[in-house]
């Protein structure tokens, strides 16, 4: 029998603060006084988060405010000698104590470039791209939209160890000359374009001369992408949900036990191997319609009145989520659902 995955709360949280790296070569921009606006995700276990059952989403959210503060409008040099992404995140960690320990941290310095990891595990670095192409997909069934010429402004998200940004820019910009702006179906490996396989070619692309690549992400749309860490695929769809809630076990007098509303950013992940025409884990548009009677079970509904749900907080509605997906989704993974800006609860492993 499959098991549940394990569950975990998130958080994310923004500061602005000014540094300088002074191990970077003096020609660097970073080597001089600058400034940021840093975003920071933390994503713990459930059993290790801090606050009472129902109301930990909003527990983790006051304690990294709380660790942020000492960051906020501040010379980071004063605190630390060499305050770059990674050392960052570190010093975080150790400020968030017990919840830290277990915590696995994301922290961005800009929009397209950051750290993911712990200080158990370490950290990689991940840089973001984007380039405009254009495709179609030969193989799907007569009348599928996707069938038709059409393209995407699509983001790639780079994850990799012991390597800086610029590093990975370089290893980026002879893949990009052959990406962007073209039609990717005249790119030989590329006549069957889908999300995945095009993760796959930019992996195969990139890895041979860059060992420490960890993954490659594309992000086709704003709510769909697809992952290739060299063996596995995986692919997530994203969903808006306008509900009503009230947190049953919240303590007496908090906001949250009081009938409220709340929307929702659902995330369902998906993990198997590529169909080997379609060359896709499960279409975009199979699991939207797979979803649907779920999906209006959940949207401007009263969610306190669901039979069989045990309360109406993220984590709760989370681990129901992916109890009844899964019986149609066999290929789920992962459920991330966020009642506000990166803060919710997340079942199974991190997309």
């Amino acid at each position: 029998m499959r098991l549940t995955p394990a569950p975990f709360v998130v958080a994310r949280d923004r500061f602005e603060a000014a540094r300088r790296l002074p191990q970077l070569p003096p020609d660097d921009p970073a080597h001089r006084l600058h400034g940021h606006g840093f975003e920071v995700g933390v994503r713990v276990p459930r059993e290790h988060a801090p606050g009472a059952e129902g109301v930990q989403v909003q527990a983790l959210r006051e304690q990294l405010a709380d660790a942020l503060q000492p960051l906020r409008h501040r010379d980071l040099n004063e605190l630390l000698e060499q305050p770059d992404d990674t050392a960052l995140a570190r010093w975080l960690g150790d400020r968030l104590g017990r919840a830290g320990t277990h915590a696995e941290l994301r922290l961005h310095s800009t929009p397209t470039q950051g750290v993911v990891g712990s200080a158990r595990d370490g950290f990689c670095g991940l840089r973001r791209h984007r380039f405009q192409a254009a495709h179609f997909l030969p193989n799907v069934a007569p009348g599928h939209k996707c069938g038709r010429m059409h393209g995407h402004g699509f983001e790639v998200e780079l994850r990799a160890t012991q390597l800086d940004y610029a590093s990975l820019d370089e290893h980026w910009r002879p893949v990009a000359a052959r990406l962007d702006h073209t039609l990717l179906n005249d790119i030989d490996g590329l006549e069957n374009p889908t999300s995945e396989l095009l993760a796959a070619w930019i992996w195969r692309a990139m890895r041979p001369a860059l060992p420490s690549l960890q993954a490659v992400s594309v992000f086709e749309t704003g709510s769909s992408g697809a992952r290739f860490d060299g063996e596995r695929f995986r692919i997530w769809k994203e969903f808006g949900l306008d509900s009503a809630v009230r947190v049953r076990r919240a303590p007496a007098g908090s906001p949250q036990a009081r009938l409220h509303g709340q929307t929702f950013r659902l995330r369902l992940a998906l993990q198997a191997p590529l169909h080997q025409v379609l060359g896709w884990v499960v279409d975009f548009g199979d699991v939207k319609a797979l979803f649907r009677p779920l999906f209006e079970r959940l949207d401007h509904q009263p969610l306190y009145e669901i039979e069989g749900l045990a309360d109406t907080d993220t984590a709760s509605l989370a681990d129901w989520v992916f109890a009844s997906c899964r019986q149609h989704l066999p290929q789920l993974c992962a459920v991330r659902l966020l009642e506000a800006d990166g803060c919710g609860a997340e079942i199974g492993a991190a997309s």
